[in-house]
């Protein structure tokens, strides 16, 4: 039997995880369930902006929102996230069980508010870890240098962590380093390692979008960026999980870090459809995809390990765009500090249209 790219990817030892959710899709014969069977989708990220969405046009909402009538639009908000996280988990809880662990993870985002407050990310945290109680959740932290911060922390207590908003080789270092430490504070408390799961949320097409505006139309250099900045990424990666350090925790059982390929979809429409999953699909990584996406990569992905051994030219790659004046670093500082606002509008617009179905 042929087996489509989607299914391909995870041969390669890459996940491909749904960024979306929506009430619809949970159903015993939705969208999500279907994905799961054919092996096409082996985990789920989500965040508010997704949720907004879905609130505006699935009326699978309807019953719930008229039992929150009157409640505060925020706390109404968790709730619903709250209901459709839980359920996700449920989904994959069978694939989680059957890899050990390995596949079968579901992310919610941490209040986005809270992304330059350490303290506060550790709290919510646990909470939301706790108050979901499922063993394949994953809490989404800010890679801000406070969410960083909260990292171990938080991984020393158990807690699965999705670290994002990561756009450059040197925050995803100390991302990598974070891991350890949280790894290493857990095994010395006599805690288990076996299924603590983490991955480092690394964007891709915002970064080809930024850096493509300041080489201006025409440059043979456009659309470089973004593709060679991830390789090099992973290259840490390899470099990092290939040393005694890891070795010693390994042993313990702890699993590697996978980076997870986050904004996979092409933002200029003169970029193949499926660009940046087929250059960035290799092994040890996860991809996640909205719908459009995947259906793409389903109908003509054309699949190759296209990470392993790249890094040389990839850092060439760098080279010559800073050669052109781009500075990568001011860039990735843009980027993050983008991101975080990005988060917090689109946490308050999901908390707004929920106030507009609930008051």
């Amino acid at each position: 039997m042929v087996r489509n790219p989607l299914q391909q990817l995870r041969d390669l030892q890459q996940a491909v995880w749904l960024d979306s959710i929506r009430r619809s899709y949970l159903q015993p014969d939705g969208y999500l369930p279907g994905l799961i069977a054919a092996g096409e989708v082996q985990g789920l990220t989500s965040n508010p902006s997704i949720f907004e969405k879905a609130l505006g046009d699935d009326h699978s909402y309807d019953e719930q929102l008229s039992q929150l009538h009157g409640e505060d639009p925020r706390d109404a908000l968790w709730s619903i996230m709250k209901a459709d996280v839980r359920d996700a988990c449920e989904l994959f809880l069978p694939l989680y069980d059957d890899s050990d662990g390995q596949h079968g993870q579901v992310s919610i985002e941490l209040d986005p508010a809270s992304a330059f407050d350490t303290d506060k990310s550790v709290s919510e945290g646990m909470t939301l870890f706790t108050d979901l109680d499922r063993p394949n959740l994953m809490i989404k932290v800010p890679g801000t240098e406070p969410g960083l911060a909260a990292v171990p922390r938080l991984l020393a207590e158990g807690v699965n962590v999705n670290i994002t908003l990561l756009f450059s080789v040197a925050r995803y270092e100390a991302v990598i380093t974070a891991y350890f430490e949280g790894l290493r504070q857990r095994a010395e408390a006599g805690g288990d390692l076996r299924r603590l799961s983490s991955v480092a949320s690394f964007f891709v097409s915002r970064v080809d979008s930024k850096v493509d505006a300041l080489l201006g139309s025409g440059h043979p250099l456009l659309g470089t960026a973004a593709i060679a900045n991830a390789r090099v990424a992973y290259e840490s990666l390899q470099r990092a999980f290939d040393g005694p350090r890891w070795a010693e925790l390994a042993e313990q059982g702890a699993r590697v870090q996978r980076p997870l390929w986050a904004s996979t979809s092409t933002k200029d429409p003169s970029y193949r459809d499926v660009l940046y999953v087929e250059q960035l699909a290799g092994p040890d990584t996860v991809d996640t995809m909205p719908e459009a996406t995947l259906d793409a990569v389903r109908d003509h992905g054309v699949i190759a390990d296209r990470l392993s051994g790249s890094g040389e030219e990839d850092r060439r790659a760098l080279q010559r765009l800073a050669d052109e004046g781009v500075d990568l670093d001011q860039v990735t500082k843009e980027l993050e500090t983008e991101g975080v606002e990005k988060f917090v509008a689109s946490f308050e617009a999901a908390t707004e249209t929920v106030r507009q179905h609930i008051t």
